[in-house]
């Protein structure tokens, strides 16, 4: 989650805010995992996994973790979208800031991960929290994945990382979206912990700034990089798995890469390089642009549909 100068010795064109943002989000996701695992030995066992199994083999080696992207690859489009979904429900923000948010998530599933427009999604949502709790956030968030998140998980993707976790091997998520949202995913899924964007807060307060930049492209590999140092990891015998070619530094870090959904460049790189691909989607357009078979999210999905529809009658 090696072929563009991302491995160890490094090259670096990582900025300084890129570095900033990997070691903040590898602090954040290492102390959330001490806490997680503290709260799941009074929790008891987790729900068990879908009954998948993948078809590839899973060492158990306690020097080696996995790595996993969270949006189109363990879940199906983009968290922040429901998030935000949830956060109107709780009348957050207005609907002329929903419509925004339900134009991105069309973008996103239309065209994949793209810079610009994931600056304005994150911007969005750093002026919707500001001046919130951390704590509220983090209840608030329990509840948006139960009404939202959960049934949009992949089950093969789920699998991948159960296998790891079965082999005894640590799981992250690392994804741009917040660390809270992040962590919140990851400990019901019973993974390890997250790496995700940090938002400054003061007094468990937030500002309405981030830590560094967001936890996107070459900042992901800086937070694994930084994590794996804490953890005495050794990047070439972890596995990353992202669907979008955004990962590449990521994927390029490990020694076991892997495409999941993937978009159209991230396929054609990992065939290049030899790199495992797996592909959850169903239906020829859905595999194409990442749309599910089955959507339904009520007037937000009518609008997006809509905007579906008239991409293909312009194709």
């Amino acid at each position: 989650m090696a072929a563009l100068g991302w491995i160890t010795p490094r090259r670096r064109s990582a900025t300084a805010r890129s570095v900033l943002a990997g070691e903040a989000a590898a602090e954040a996701a290492r102390k959330t995992a001490q806490e997680s695992a503290a709260e799941s030995a009074l929790e008891g066992a987790q729900e068990p996994a879908e009954p998948i199994q993948p078809d590839f083999p899973v060492v158990g080696d306690v020097q080696a973790a996995a790595f996993f992207d969270l949006d189109n690859t363990v879940m199906q489009g983009a968290s922040l979208f429901h998030f935000g979904r949830g956060l109107y429900k709780r009348r957050f923000f207005q609907k002329r800031e929903l419509a925004r948010f339900a134009w991105q998530q069309v973008w996103f599933r239309l065209a994949g991960e793209d810079a610009e427009h994931m600056q304005d999604a994150r911007d969005s949502a750093l002026s919707i929290v500001k001046g919130h709790r951390v704590s509220e956030l983090m209840t608030i968030g329990e509840e948006i994945y139960d009404e939202y998140m959960a049934e949009r998980i992949w089950p093969g993707t789920r699998a991948l990382a159960q296998a790891h976790l079965d082999a005894g091997q640590k799981v992250w998520l690392v994804t741009a979206a917040p660390v809270e949202a992040a962590t919140i995913i990851a400990r019901r899924l019973g993974l390890t912990g997250a790496l995700g964007t940090v938002a400054e807060s003061i007094g468990g307060v937030y500002t309405g700034k981030l830590v560094g930049e967001p936890l996107h492209g070459p900042a992901k590999a800086e937070a694994v990089r930084a994590l794996a140092a804490a953890e005495g990891l050794e990047l070439d015998r972890c596995a990353a798995y992202s669907d979008s070619a955004n990962d590449i530094p990521m994927l390029s870090l490990v020694g076991h890469p892997y495409a999941v959904n993937p978009d159209g460049r991230l396929r054609k790189h990992a065939r290049e390089h030899g790199w495992r691909l797996r592909d959850y989607r169903t239906g020829r357009k859905a595999a194409k642009v990442g749309i599910p078979a089955a959507a339904g999210v009520g007037a937000l999905a009518g609008g997006a549909a809509a905007a579906i529809a008239l991409h293909r009658r312009r194709r």
